[in-house]
C-alpha cells in the first residue's frame, strides 16, 4: 500500500491533495500507478493491463514520463506537452508488446488533471475517471472509453446496469492499445471549495456514485481517501484500487 500527501499555493488558488493505492484482495501485483505533482499542478492515475508485470510496466512508464513534463508557459502548451509525452509512451508500449513471445497488448488507462491559473484541464484514455464535488453535488467529468459505455450511449443498457455487465472490463481506448492513439481533453473553471477525485476502476467497481457524493462532501482529503480505499477493501477489492483527492482552496 502506498500513499502521498502534498500541498501547494499558486497565485489564484491553493490546493491540498492526497493519494493512495492498494493491490486489493485478489491481485498479487499492483498494476495501478499514481503521480502527485502539486508543484506543477498535475495529478495522474494510470491502470495498467497486459498480464503479469506488463501492466505494471505500462502504468509506471506513463507516470514516470509525465513526471518529467515541466509546467508550460501556457495551459495550451502544457496540454500539448502531455499529449506528446503520452503519444511517445504509446509508441514505446507497442514496441514492447511486439517483442513479446505472445501477441498481446501492453497498455494502460490514464487520467490526468491539471490545475493552471483558474482552470482545471483534464486528459484521459480508458475508464480511469475524474469526478468533481461542487456545492455537495457530484459530477463525473470524464466519459469512459469502454464497451459498456458504448452500450449506454446507444441506450441498450442503463448506467447502473453497466457497472455489473459482463463486458465491463473491455476498454476501447488506452495508452499502448493502438498506433492511432488519441486522448480526450476538456477543461473548466475551478471554484474555491471544489473537490476532485481521480481514480482507477478498482474503486468505481465497488463504490457507486451515490456513495461518493455522500462520503466526499465533508472531511479532509487524507481521511476521506483512506475511507475510500478501506471501503473498497471491505467490499472485496477484486482489482487494484487507486484514488487521489484534491481540494481547491
Amino acid at each position: 500500500m502506498s500513499d502521498s500527501k502534498e500541498t501547494n499555493s499558486p497565485k489564484m488558488f491553493s490546493w491540498n491533495s492526497f493519494g493512495k493505492s492498494d493491490v486489493g484482495k485478489s491481485r498479487k501485483l499492483n498494476e495501478d500507478s499514481m503521480l502527485l505533482r502539486p508543484d506543477a499542478g498535475m495529478w495522474v492515475v494510470a491502470d495498467g493491463m497486459g498480464g503479469h508485470e506488463a501492466g505494471d510496466v505500462a502504468s509506471k512508464m506513463v507516470v514516470d514520463s509525465l513526471g518529467q513534463v515541466t509546467e508550460g508557459v501556457s495551459l495550451e502548451k502544457y496540454i500539448e506537452d502531455i499529449e506528446k509525452t503520452l503519444i511517445s509512451v504509446n509508441e514505446k508500449l507497442i514496441e514492447i508488446a511486439k517483442q513479446g513471445e505472445k501477441q498481446t497488448t501492453v497498455g494502460s488507462t490514464v487520467v490526468v488533471m491539471l490545475a493552471y491559473d483558474k482552470f482545471c484541464a483534464f486528459l484521459w484514455a480508458g475508464d480511469s475517471r475524474l469526478y468533481r464535488i461542487r456545492n455537495k453535488k457530484l459530477t463525473q467529468l470524464t466519459i469512459d472509453h469502454s464497451q459498456v459505455q458504448v452500450y449506454v450511449d446507444q441506450g441498450l443498457i442503463s448506467k447502473e446496469e453497466a457497472e455489473n455487465h459482463p463486458h465491463s472490463n473491455m476498454i476501447t481506448r488506452a495508452v499502448g492499445a493502438t498506433e492511432n492513439f488519441v486522448l480526450d481533453v476538456d477543461m473548466q473553471e475551478m471554484q474555491h471549495g471544489d473537490r476532485y477525485l481521480l481514480c482507477s476502476d478498482g474503486l468505481t467497481k465497488h463504490i457507486p456514485d451515490v456513495d461518493f457524493e455522500k462520503m466526499l462532501t465533508k472531511g479532509d482529503v487524507e481521511k476521506k481517501c483512506n475511507e475510500l480505499i478501506d471501503l473498497t477493501l471491505a467490499r472485496g477489492a477484486k482489482d487494484n484500487v487507486t484514488a487521489i483527492l484534491i481540494d481547491i482552496e
